[in-house]
């Protein structure tokens, strides 16, 4: 297979467009299975090409039989999308002039067809000039290829995508180019991804579920210009976990630096959009974080992460000693309740704590809050006592980020981030065992958890 083909089918799932999946992964049919092989779709829609004869299929590919003749610049497809376009048109037309081409108009006078003009579309198949009809009167708007319109359906989805995974437009332009054969201005690519803005927004305002079972708070630090200068940002993220199990991105923030402060105008903003209760909220070990939940949500559980803390003790304990200290800190958070988690921390203690005295009173001064998670089944536990969900959702994001360096205002940022959590959300939208998880949510909670 030619690297351009490979290319061509990375990108694309159908002639229509992408992958429905965004994240790389191809979708099959339920249960993994692959398609049984049958005649050469050449790139079709399934409800498409069940429409068309095995005949028809040979027919088209008549002559055609390198992938580049098939799916490349200018080959069967570029020429079946432009006899389409074109056939679609010229329906129009006649639909919108009432009567048949090489007819004369109702009552012989009235809006006439008029030739055609030319242009050329920028499509997933390489450039395709077709040739738009004209009426006489000017009054003809066709809806499959609009006026002025000059990228097929789709191939703006194709700049998103590429834009999502952190491309420059410099690179998004070399890319169309290279594997399509488009020409596509950095200026166009520009405007493309600063229409997802009006998206961000409504995103942003959108009203939420009133209950969440579960709602892990992180940050992100970004580098943005501004005045001139690098600064480092905060991007504030809270992702939560709905009644069905089903992971959500709440919203983005951005803020000069993490700080408790900030977290409280963030959860005020969840509670005007509609979030009236959050059972547990699941957060790393930033000073003051706790008492800012529980100023906005009162009756919320407040979980630090356990595994936040078992990584800030283990900086203090020499290399070769690690895997000991880390064995002995286990019978902590594996205990059945909070009275045996305090006894295996003096019995931790009895052992270390004469070398490594801070590793002692860090577990003491985040005892309030790193042991909420003990009150709950294993099933539950295993949910909330580390904010690794919100953690894989940065992994992604990042990936986006780091070859950016740093944005140039903070809209580009708000942008990129956006897309790039709608790119990363279906590798891990669902909670596993959260049907176990529930019945404990509603076991503990009572009426808090809706029916």
């Amino acid at each position: 297979m030619s690297t351009k083909a490979k290319h061509e089918l990375d990108l694309t799932g159908s002639a229509g467009g992408l992958r429905s999946e965004p994240g790389g992964r191809a979708q099959r049919p339920a249960g993994g299975a692959r398609r049984a092989q049958g005649p050469p779709s050449v790139g079709l829609p399934d409800e498409v090409r069940d429409r068309l004869a095995d005949e028809v299929i040979d027919e088209l590919l008549a002559g055609a039989r390198t992938e580049e003749e098939i799916v490349g610049p200018g080959g069967v497809l570029a020429q079946l999308t432009k006899r389409l376009v074109e056939r679609a048109m010229s329906a129009e037309l006649t639909e919108h002039l009432g009567y048949e081409p090489h007819q004369e108009p109702p009552g012989g006078t009235g809006n006439t067809r008029n030739g055609s003009t030319a242009k050329t579309l920028a499509t997933e198949h390489g450039p395709v000039r077709i040739e738009t009809p004209r009426d006489r009167k000017g009054s003809f708007e066709p809806q499959i290829i609009r006026k002025g319109q000059r990228r097929f359906e789709g191939f703006d989805d194709k700049i998103l995508a590429l834009y999502s995974r952190g491309l420059s437009t410099r690179d998004i332009e070399a890319h169309l180019a290279e594997i399509y054969g488009v020409k596509v201005g950095r200026d166009l690519i520009s405007r493309v991804t600063d229409a997802v803005m009006d998206d961000v927004r409504e995103w942003q305002q959108r009203p939420l579920d009133d209950v969440y079972p579960v709602v892990f708070l992180d940050a992100l630090v970004l580098k943005i210009r501004e005045g001139g200068t690098v600064q480092r940002r905060a991007c504030y993220l809270a992702l939560g976990v709905t009644v069905e199990g089903e992971r959500e991105v709440l919203g983005m923030w951005f803020q000069e630096s993490e700080g408790a402060k900030f977290w409280m105008q963030v959860l005020s903003d969840l509670k005007q959009r509609g979030v009236s209760d959050i059972l547990l909220c699941c957060v790393d070990g930033l000073k003051g974080f706790p008492e800012a939940i529980e100023a906005i949500y009162p009756n919320t559980v407040v979980q630090t992460c356990v595994v936040h803390l078992i990584r800030h003790s283990l900086k203090y304990v020499p290399r070769r000693e690690k895997e000991q200290v880390a064995r002995d800190l286990k019978p902590i958070y594996t205990a059945a309740d909070a009275d045996a988690a305090k006894v295996a921390l003096e019995a931790f203690d009895e052992k270390w704590g004469t070398r490594f005295p801070v590793i002692t009173q860090a577990w003491l001064n985040a005892w309030e809050y790193v042991t909420p998670f003990l009150a709950f089944p294993p099933e539950l536990r295993r949910v909330v006592y580390t904010t690794n969900a919100i953690e894989a959702l940065n992994r992604q994001l990042r990936k986006a980020i780091k070859t950016k360096g740093h944005f140039p205002n903070e809209e580009a940022a708000r942008k990129l981030i956006y897309l790039a959590i709608t790119n990363a959300v279906p590798a891990w939208t669902r909670t596993r065992n959260w049907t176990t998880a529930l019945l404990a949510f509603k076991i503990h909670f009572g009426d808090r958890l809706p029916e």
